[in-house]
């Protein structure tokens, strides 16, 4: 099959993958009904979720539920579906449902409290770490809790006890009386119909629960003394006093190595578990911005929810929430993954809006994320059930009846965007848990595609030469350092070879060891360009157009999307020159690219430049 053959009927794997809210008294034939329903439309793979309003007779991981689950699992099989498991009886995820602390109430969540000192009494299973003047520092269950699946567990007393993340037994045992009884009902299917497992922002303390905590668990001391090379508890309170001298360096400390020991203990054991089994670990860290962790990802993750984002406000282009496109793309290029993923539309109210979808698909696709799992499609809408984290974007939607062709252009593009290389000069610096926006957004509307790099990853991954940074496959002839935080004497030590060549930016913020500031817009485009081939160029200026480049050894596709609220028509040339075509990623028309370029493309649509290699001639970038 030709290329254009396969981007008009590209293979169901890339297909959307949804939330499916089971939220009801399940029925057999109902839910054989509804997955059949999906295909038609469209959708080739579930994430079945137990949501709130599940019957209290159908519990977590209860044997009714794993025959639910198996039948949805078999049923998907013999019809070609794909399922990624939910970990969790809600979220956040690592507790079983309250599974963890009920088989060992050592394993509940852990926190570290200051409390005052004069007349401290100890309760049970609490101890002192630290007293330092008026306060006490005391280590205590933290008593967050998980969202339950029935009415009376949705932050009540009755919600289920988190389990402690940090405390390798307790992730043992959450692993085992979760994914081992997955793994026994199921297991026939792993790798095959089932593909993925979905881990939902993990939370080292849980939700709710005493207020103004650090996370701790036993033996904490002695694994922050061990990792830090140094004895933290003189330092303690620094963790809430911020006047304490270098009170933001132990600070930076503690919450390195906090996240250091959640990979260890949660995140390496959980993918070591599913790489055992033929399955990938996916969903997504607490942050937007956590993208070190995401290495342990065989499908990294992010969501877009909470309206975070909207079609033409600042807040698409500004704030942590910002970062998370990029984020998943880039560690998807950085740790050698195949695809990226976004949970996305999840509690934007029913009040969402056909345009805010599309809007919104396209500022993930452009960005780079492959894979999508839209919030959520709602077995049950009956009663309360309607108003528990809306909309439902699938079957209980107005434009449902429209659906298969929006399915069909989202499968078309997350193929397209997993094929081949990326074409991208540019890198943005950023740490395991920061991403930098502002140089971001400048990047974004001047049409400089990038991707972030983290420190860690820059460090252990990469090769600088005096040219540029190699790492996987890439060559970013610029490296951008946004602000002065992302920079470790280690890490200029690495690019020296760049700083030295020019190819070292900073934006904004002088950056000591950094020999070129760029002040604003301008300059910043101007300093890139002194460096690396313009692959876009727009005539008049567009700050709403955004493009991602892809090479494959037919060619060069450009993917572009407008995210501004007016039409874009301007003259347009792309470093990939020769005759070109138009695909239309929604209808797979084609016509020819006529010469020059010319681009008209309203709000909210998107289009595909494919530009053919000549024989003989290299790849572009």
């Amino acid at each position: 099959m030709g290329l254009l053959e396969t981007f008009a009927a590209p293979p169901r794997e890339y297909t959307l993958i949804p939330f499916w809210f089971l939220n009801d008294q399940l029925d057999e034939t109902e839910l054989k009904r509804q997955l059949d329903d999906f295909a038609a439309h469209g959708v080739y793979g579930v994430i079945p979720h137990a949501r709130i309003g599940l019957p209290e007779d159908i519990g977590w991981m209860s044997e009714a539920w794993m025959r639910f689950l198996k039948v949805i699992v078999e049923h998907c099989a013999v019809q070609g579906l794909k399922v990624v498991l939910y970990d969790e009886g809600m979220y956040p995820s690592g507790s079983c449902a309250g599974r963890v602390v009920a088989a060992n109430p050592r394993h509940a969540a852990r926190c570290i409290e200051r409390r005052p000192g004069q007349g401290l009494a100890l309760g049970e299973d609490e101890e002192v770490i630290a007293t330092v003047g008026e306060y006490a520092y005391v280590h205590t269950r933290s008593l967050g809790t998980v969202r339950g699946v029935h009415y009376t567990a949705d932050g009540g007393e009755f919600s289920p006890p988190a389990g402690d993340i940090l405390n390798p037994e307790a992730v043992a045992s959450f692993l085992h009386l979760t994914h081992d009884l997955h793994f026994e009902r199921l297991g026939g299917h792993f790798g095959s119909t089932v593909i993925g497992i979905f881990t939902d922002e993990p939370s080292m303390t849980g939700r709710g629960g005493r207020k103004d905590v650090r996370p701790w668990t036993r033996d904490f001391s002695a694994y922050l003394e061990r990792y830090l090379g140094y004895d933290f508890t003189p330092h303690v309170p620094t963790l809430w006093d911020k006047s304490l001298p270098e009170a933001e360096r132990y600070t930076a400390d503690f919450w390195r190595a906090a996240n250091a020991r959640l990979d260890e203990v949660y995140y390496q054991p959980y993918a070591d578990w599913c790489a055992k089994h033929g399955v990938m670990l996916t969903g997504h860290p607490a942050s937007p911005t956590d993208i070190g962790v995401l290495r342990h990802f065989q499908l990294p993750g992010q969501d877009v929810v909470w309206r975070y984002l909207e079609p033409f406000k600042d807040a698409s282009l500004e704030g942590p929430q910002s970062t998370m496109g990029k984020c998943t793309a880039s560690a998807q290029v950085h740790y050698g993954r195949g695809r990226n993923l976004n949970e996305c539309f999840g509690a934007y109210g029913w009040e969402f809006s056909w345009e805010e979808m599309r809007w919104l698909t396209n500022w993930l696709l452009v960005r780079g994320v492959n894979l999508l799992s839209p919030h959520a499609f709602y077995y049950s809408v009956r009663g309360p059930r309607h108003e528990e984290r809306p909309p439902d974007v699938g079957p209980n939607s107005t434009w449902w009846d429209r659906y298969k062709p929006y399915a069909e252009y989202c499968r078309r593009m997350c193929w397209l965007l997993a094929q081949g290389r990326q074409v991208c000069a540019v890198a943005v610096l950023g740490t395991p848990t920061e991403l930098p926006w502002r140089a971001a957004r400048v990047l974004f509307e001047h049409q400089w595609d990038f991707n972030y790099l983290d420190t860690a990853t820059l460090l252990s991954q990469a090769t600088v030469k005096a040219d540029g940074i190699e790492i996987r496959g890439m060559y970013y002839a610029v490296l951008v350092v946004d602000g002065p935080q992302t920079m470790t004497p280690e890490v200029l030590q690495a690019i020296q070879p760049l700083v030295a060549a020019g190819r070292v930016i900073a934006f904004v913020d002088p950056v000591p060891g950094v020999t070129t500031l760029a002040k604003g817009a301008g300059e910043i485009v101007e300093s890139i360009g002194m460096h690396a081939p313009c692959d876009v160029r727009i005539s008049p200026a567009q700050a709403g157009l955004r493009y991602h480049h892809r090479n494959l050894p037919e060619g060069d596709f450009y993917f572009f999307a407008n995210e501004g609220p007016v039409p874009i028509v301007a003259d347009l040339e792309t470093g990939a020159h020769g005759p070109g075509q138009w695909w239309y990623p929604e209808s797979c028309a084609v016509r020819a690219a006529e010469t020059p370029l010319r681009l008209d493309l309203p709000p909210y649509e998107s289009i595909v430049l494919f530009v053919p290699r000549v024989p003989g001639t290299p790849p572009t970038g």
